[in-house]
C-alpha cells in the first residue's frame, strides 16, 4: 500500500504524521476534562463527545454529506452499517449517543479509554453474558439516552451490506421506559477521495475489514487526501410496529442497502459524466 499511496499523488508521509500528531495532542488534551465530567455528572459529559467527533473529523480529513432527518424523538436505536472505525468519529459527529461495541474494544490501546469515556455499551459474544449485555442496552434506552448499533457484527470492504445478526435487535423488545422506541436506520457510504469518486482501488484504504493490521491502515488513511462520508438518515419505525426482531432486522437490513447502493451509483454517475477528472 506504501508504495501505491505516494504514487498516486494523493498519500503524504507528512500529512499522515502531522494529521497523527494533531489527532493525539487534541484526544490526550481532552481526555482529563472528560473524566472530570463524568466524574462529577455534568451534562457536558455528553456534549464533549458530539463536539470531539466533529473537530476529530475536521483534523483528519474527513467531509461528512448528510441526507435525511435525524429522528429527535427518544430514544432511538440508530442502525447502521459497518465500514471502519472511522464510522465512529462521522456517526459521533452527528449523533448525541452511545455506541454498542463488542467487549474486546474495550481492551484497545486508546481507543478502548475513549470508548469508555464517551459511555460505550460493551456487549458479550458469550452465551451467558448475553442477557446482562441486553439489560444494559435496555437500561440506557430507558434512560432516554439513544444507541448506535452495527448490527453486521463486522465491518465490511463499504460496498456491500452484510446480513443484519437478529439477535442484536433484541434490546428493541426488551426497551425499558415510558416513551415508545424508535428505531432508525443510516446508511454510511464513503463515496469521495479529494472530490473524486472512490473505486475498488482505493476503497482498502479505508474500509477495514479481514485481517488488516490497524496500525498501518490508520496510517495510510491518514496519508490520503480528504474523503467525503455520506451519511443517510433513512425512515424511522416505532419498535413495537415490527412483529420481531428478525422482522425489524431484515426491514433495516434492506433500508441500509438501498442507502448504500444510491450513494455508489451516485458517485459512479458524477465519475461517467466527469470522465475529465481522472
Amino acid at each position: 500500500m506504501s508504495d501505491i499511496t505516494v504514487a498516486s499523488g494523493l498519500g503524504s508521509n507528512f500529512r499522515a504524521f502531522y494529521r497523527l500528531l494533531a489527532y493525539l495532542s487534541f484526544t490526550l488534551s481532552l481526555i482529563p476534562l472528560q473524566m472530570l465530567l463524568l466524574l462529577l455528572r455534568l451534562p457536558g459529559r455528553y456534549r464533549l463527545p458530539l463536539w470531539y467527533h466533529g473537530a476529530t473529523c475536521f483534523l483528519t480529513g474527513i467531509k461528512v454529506v448528510t441526507r435525511g432527518k435525524r429522528c429527535s424523538r427518544r430514544p432511538t436505536l440508530f442502525v447502521s452499517n459497518h465500514v471502519s472505525y472511522l464510522d465512529i468519529s462521522v456517526l459521533g459527529s452527528l449523533i448525541d449517543g452511545h455506541f454498542v461495541a463488542k467487549s474486546e474494544v474495550g481492551s484497545w490501546p486508546l481507543f478502548g479509554v475513549l470508548a469508555k469515556l464517551s459511555g460505550t455499551v460493551f456487549i458479550q459474544r458469550r452465551r451467558h453474558k448475553s442477557k446482562e449485555s441486553g439489560a444494559n442496552m435496555a437500561r440506557r434506552l430507558g434512560d432516554g439516552r439513544d444507541l448506535i448499533l452495527f448490527p453486521e457484527g463486522t465491518s465490511s470492504d463499504g460496498t456491500r451490506v452484510l446480513p443484519f445478526k437478529s439477535a442484536l435487535f433484541s434490546v428493541a423488545q426488551v426497551a425499558e421506559g415510558d416513551s415508545p422506541l424508535m428505531v432508525q436506520p443510516i446508511s454510511i457510504t464513503y463515496t469521495r477521495l479529494d472530490g473524486m469518486p472512490i473505486g475498488r482501488l482505493w476503497r482498502p484504504f479505508y474500509a477495514w475489514y479481514g485481517d488488516m493490521e490497524l496500525p498501518g491502515h490508520l496510517w495510510h488513511a491518514l496519508a490520503m487526501g480528504t474523503l467525503t462520508v455520506e451519511v443517510e438518515f433513512l425512515e424511522p419505525v416505532e419498535a413495537k410496529s415490527l412483529a420481531n426482531r428478525k422482522d425489524m432486522a431484515a426491514h433495516c437490513h434492506g433500508l441500509v442497502s438501498r442507502g448504500v447502493s444510491s450513494a455508489l451509483s451516485g458517485s459512479q454517475s458524477q465519475m461517467a459524466s466527469n470522465p475529465n477528472k481522472w
